[in-house]
Parts: C-alpha cells; structure tokens; sequence
C-alpha cells in the first residue's frame, strides 16, 4: 500500500513546496517510487523547483480536473531530471469556474495504481479549503510546516484542530525558517506543548537556500549541507 502524505501550511511562504520537492528527491534516492502532486491550482509552483515549464509538457493536472485527459496522462517521468510541474495555462478557468474536487481523489488513487507508487506526496493549497479537506482526510501523514511567527502559530492551530477532527493517522509539525539565534530545544518544547503535537525537525534559515532562489532541489544541490541533514531526518521519519 503507498503512504500518501500531505505537506500543508496555513499561510503561504512557510518553505512547503520546497520542503515536498526535498522529500520526493530523498525519497526517489533512497529507491522509492514517488510521486508528487502539486494540487495549488490557484499559483502552482514546484515546477520550478524541478525545472521544467509547460511548454515541454502535453497535458496538466488541470486538463485532468476539466475531463480533457487520464491523471495519469498529466504525470511526468522525471527519473532523469528529477522535475515535474502543473501547467498554468487555465488557471484562470479554474479560478473563474471551478472545478470537481472529488476528481482529485479519484485521481490520486488511479495514480498510486497505473503508476506503482510507494508515496504519494501532496503540496497543498495553503490555508483550508475544500480541496484542502480532501488532500488531509485522505492523508497517512500529515506535515504541517509552520515558522516561528504569531501569525503561522494561530492559523497552525486551527489546521491542527481540522486535522484530529479528520482523524488523519499521523501528525508532525515542521518548523522552518528559524533564526538560529533561537533556543531550539525550547522552541521545539514550547510548540509541542502549545499544539500536543510532535515536532519533527526544526530547519533554520539558511542563505544558501535563499541564494538558490528555489532554482533547484536544494538537497540535490547541496548533500553535504546540514540543512540537507535535516531534509533527510525528516524523509526517514515521514517515509519509513
């Protein structure tokens, strides 16, 4: 059976996209069978983590959600470049009409099937929403990426709560972009303590990363960075 997990954050610019691109790259590594799904339609963006654009692209997820084509027709093999992405042509469509996010699911589950995954990994839409509903209720595992900010610390709150009332399996907190001139061990102790929930890294803000620009899968970039350490420790936790 594949273990879905969802990457999800309550506001935007938490490090989610990079740190789902991460996984799958450590995941794919390490001999599974991954795939990932970026289900923000409204600004996808992990394509560009993964280098690729839509002109070398024949069909999308969104052809998928307009019945234009099989999900797995919108997958992309990328073994050799490591990338993968969402066509942005129709996002105005789809902001504009919407679309039926029971496909998602059904897309999901066709696509563990027609293409043998080992892991499923979603980049969700920040905040909740339908879409945002579906991708934790269906989930095995559920990291939620949050910064050291009050306002990441009350939207988080409010994702944790939808999250038990979904009764998803497992839950981890991922703090990103912590000054290191943090206290990391109370910070982990006091976001444990505010959420009863575990923390599973604690990833500090690092230039490297910015410098990068999301230009690239920064542990692929950098294996011998520590951040790339605590990438790792984060995929042995989520995915084994």
């Amino acid at each position: 059976m594949a273990k879905i997990i969802s990457v999800h954050s309550f506001r935007g610019g938490t490090g989610k996209s990079n740190t789902t691109a991460n996984l799958a790259a450590i995941g794919a590594q390490r001999g599974g069978r991954v795939g990932v799904v970026d289900t923000d339609v409204n600004s996808p963006g992990i394509h560009v983590l993964f280098g690729m654009d839509e002109s070398h692209m024949d069909h999308s997820l969104n052809d998928y959600l307009w019945g234009k084509c099989s999900i797995k027709d919108t997958a992309h093999n990328v073994t050799s470049r490591l990338g993968v992405s969402v066509k942005t042509g129709e996002i105005a469509r789809i902001l504009r009409e919407g679309y039926d996010v029971g496909l998602l699911n059904d897309g999901f589950q066709d696509l563990i099937e027609d293409l043998n995954l080992d892991y499923l990994l979603i980049d969700t839409h920040p905040g909740i929403n339908e879409e945002t509903l579906l991708s934790i209720a269906i989930s095995d595992m559920l990291a939620l990426i949050m910064r050291p900010d009050q306002q990441d610390f009350q939207g988080t709150s409010v994702t944790v709560e939808v999250a038990r009332k979904l009764g998803v399996p497992d839950m981890y907190l991922v703090i990103n972009k912590a000054s290191e001139a943090l206290d990391f061990d109370k910070l982990k102790a006091d976001v444990e303590k505010l959420y009863n929930c575990d923390v599973a890294v604690i990833l500090p803000h690092s230039d490297d990363m910015m410098m990068l620009g999301s230009a690239g899968i920064f542990s692929l970039r950098f294996p011998d960075h520590p951040v790339t350490a605590i990438y790792q420790r984060l995929a042995t936790l989520l995915m084994e």
